[in-house]
């Protein structure tokens, strides 16, 4: 807000308040910070809460001033350790009145800066759901993960907290386990060998810790659409839109037959695209859609027999395992 717009506003505010009703002075003054006209003579205040009419947000955070005049902070989050509820002292080194505090008064002032922001970790918890969320954050930028997903995340961790399951395991590794099964909670199309390649553990160990979270939350994860992996495996490959469609149908058409029961989606979703991928003469081999979606040439090749029979998309006969480069 400008110097100009609050400065009209506090004169409009003063035409209508224009004496203090206790003391009768008419020197008032607005604290633009908490809203409030003050009595600068006695202290009373007039009004609370007055509205702002300026814009609610702004292109840079600071004004020509350099002050930071914005009114707006961050929302709530469980994917914050303070769930962004907590307060902090401003850095503006100004009184009620506007005024520039003294330098003593400065110096007490930045040391109630630094116990206040000591005193928001004083408890073990606390530093322990910093920590994880700093983590999940970094996860989150290198997988792309939506916000609905990173507080499902973030919700699983604090659970797991609460159980005390937390004690003698690895924060990095929990918090990674919790993010896997946000994925499967929301659907989303995830690998546990995606989160483990970003990160420093291995994939047994992400697994362990995901089946105990499973075990001792009492999580029932829903099971994962195969079609939902098809435009990630065949955007890495190159495929046609012709033959994603084709392999999607062949997926509907084994669920419909409960062929999919048990089967990895991965696993599933690679085979039925390499299938398509034939019918279509893509010219795509097992090598190329298994590196892709991060499966073996077994699991494609025992999938690929098993679904073009059950579905009877090419003869029995023809089932032959296709010569790799």
């Amino acid at each position: 807000m400008s110097n100009t717009t609050s400065s009209s506003r506090a004169a409009a505010l003063q035409g209508i308040l224009r004496r203090c009703p206790r003391c009768g002075k008419t020197s008032l003054v607005e604290d633009e910070e908490s809203g409030e006209l003050i009595c600068s003579n006695c202290g009373f205040v007039l009004k609370e809460k007055i509205e702002e009419e300026g814009p609610e947000w702004r292109n840079s955070p600071r004004d020509e001033g350099g002050e930071d005049k914005s009114r707006t902070g961050l929302p709530t989050s469980i994917a914050s350790h303070d769930m962004g509820l907590a307060t902090i002292i401003g850095r503006a080194d100004r009184d009620a009145m506007g005024k520039s505090i003294t330098g003593s008064m400065r110096s007490t002032v930045d040391r109630l800066r630094i116990w206040d922001n000591r005193s928001q970790v004083n408890q073990s918890q606390d530093r322990n759901l910093r920590q994880a969320f700093r983590e999940l954050d970094r996860l989150a930028d290198k997988l792309t993960v939506p916000e609905a997903v990173k507080e499902r995340a973030a919700y699983i961790y604090r659970k797991a907290l609460e159980r005390g399951l937390i004690r003698g395991r690895s924060i990095s590794s929990l918090i990674a386990a919790s993010l896997y099964a946000a994925f499967r909670d929301s659907d989303t199309p995830r690998s546990l060998k995606d989160v483990a390649a970003v990160t420093l553990l291995r994939k047994k160990d992400l697994a362990r810790d995901y089946r105990m979270l499973l075990r001792e939350l009492d999580v029932k994860m829903p099971v994962s659409d195969p079609a939902r992996n098809v435009a990630r495996i065949a955007s890495a490959v190159g495929l046609s839109e012709k033959t994603r469609r084709r392999a999607i149908e062949i997926l509907r058409t084994a669920g419909e037959k409960e062929l999919s029961a048990g089967k990895d989606p991965v696993g599933l979703a690679a085979s039925a695209l390499y299938i398509a991928s034939t019918l279509e003469e893509d010219g795509k081999t097992q090598k190329e859609i298994a590196k892709a979606a991060g499966v073996t040439e077994v699991t494609i090749r025992n999938r690929y027999k098993g679904l073009i029979q059950a579905l009877g998309l090419l003869p029995s006969q023809e089932v032959k395992t296709p010569v790799q480069e």
